[in-house]
């Protein structure tokens, strides 16, 4: 079946007692039990399990090939269950451009009880071959990776880590089960922050973790965790995720085309000093991406001639483009990370990365000329 067809079906059926083609939204907390003490869909407490969470949740698991999946709060709680389902203790290998959130929480929030980590060029197979240990439990990879949109080899990552006895997370948020399909390529786990192209619709946060195979060792931990904590999105956002993924190959395929046109213009402008975006041929790793990815997705970072003023400039310049954190939604965002990271970042100055809507791609254009000039 093609992934249009999953995202329209899948987690989707009629409901049973009125037949409303389009699933209600169950708020409630808890569920009635029976005389025999049972109770009669399985649901007990919404924090365990719901009906809007559960057809999310099968949903994200058909869409990138897995077994099951767990939805949580937003992303990072979704991430963070990772990291607390591994023992104090474990080595985790990062990617030393990530999402700086990632990092941050694995250093600092799982630094203190135990976690131990480190991070290297995830582009560079020889630089991860070196830096797994004995103590390596897991790799979690970004592909591609915020900001720089740096692409790693994830099959070739993938038989580094299981040679070495690690498992292998992937955040696919950017790419989206559309553009890339981690499981099938050797992860373990794939991530995402369904508060991006998920949803859509910048309305929601959400989170999710999709596990290749059930039972999986460290997914169950990380199920557990899930109920344990309760970091567990509402029922309604549950609801709006599972309406965005009806049409996402369709925004994904559009926002992509919009973001190749308008990386090529950027390109070849004087006033721009490089692009980072994998759909063109001038970027490192044209070929892996090409051969991991269906399309070069969404997403481009291009730095500015001049430094960090310039860089700034321009975006107070725009009038169509809003300057935003946040990406994946229908409106097109720019963002300069090197001032919402800190001093910590790997972001240079002069960088702004541009998340692309489904405006015409025309008017995009012409807003980002108007600003060079």
């Amino acid at each position: 079946m093609r992934i249009e067809t999953i995202a329209v079906h899948a987690g989707h059926h009629p409901d049973p007692v009125t037949g409303a083609v389009i699933p209600p939204i169950h708020l409630s907390t808890t569920f009635e039990r029976e005389a025999d003490l049972s109770y009669r869909a399985g649901f007990v407490y919404s924090r365990n399990a719901n009906p809007n969470r559960q057809s999310l949740e099968l949903c994200l698991a058909r869409l990138e090939g897995g077994a099951a999946a767990a939805c949580f709060a937003s992303g990072s709680a979704a991430t963070a269950a990772v990291f607390h389902s591994l023992e104090p203790g474990a080595h985790v290998l990062l990617p030393d451009d990530a999402y700086y959130n990632t990092l941050k929480l694995a250093r600092e929030g799982f630094g203190a009880w135990g976690l131990r980590t480190s991070s290297v060029d995830m582009t560079n197979p020889g630089q991860v071959e070196n830096a797994l240990t004995k103590q390596t439990r897991l790799v979690w990879i970004e592909s591609p990776s915020n900001p720089l949109l740096r692409v790693a080899d994830i099959a070739a990552i993938g038989r580094l880590a299981r040679e070495a006895g690690a498992w292998v997370a992937v955040d696919n948020t950017w790419a989206t089960p559309v553009l890339q399909q981690p499981l099938l390529l050797g992860a373990d786990i794939v991530m995402h922050a369904t508060t991006k192209y998920i949803g859509g619709h910048s309305d929601i946060l959400g989170g999710a973790l999709i596990a290749r195979d059930e039972p999986h060792p460290l997914f169950a931990k990380c199920r557990t965790i899930q109920a344990l904590v309760g970091a567990v999105p509402s029922p309604f956002e549950c609801w709006l995720a599972l309406r965005g993924i009806r049409t996402l190959p369709w925004r994904m395929r559009a926002q992509t085309e919009n973001a190749r046109r308008i990386a090529e213009f950027l390109e070849g402008h004087k006033r721009i000093e490089a692009v980072h975006y994998p759909g063109l041929r001038s970027h490192p790793a044209f070929e892996i991406a090409k051969a991991q990815m269906s399309a070069p997705g969404a997403m481009l970072a291009f730095q500015v001639r001049g430094g960090r003023e310039p860089a700034i400039a321009l975006t107070n310049r725009l009038k169509l483009i809003t300057r935003a954190t946040s990406l994946g939604g229908t409106e097109t965002l720019i963002e300069h990370r090197h001032s919402v990271e800190g001093p910590t970042t790997r972001a240079p100055e002069n960088l702004l990365r541009l998340s692309v809507g489904l405006e015409h791609a025309d008017d995009l254009i012409a807003d980002l000329d108007g600003a060079l000039r």
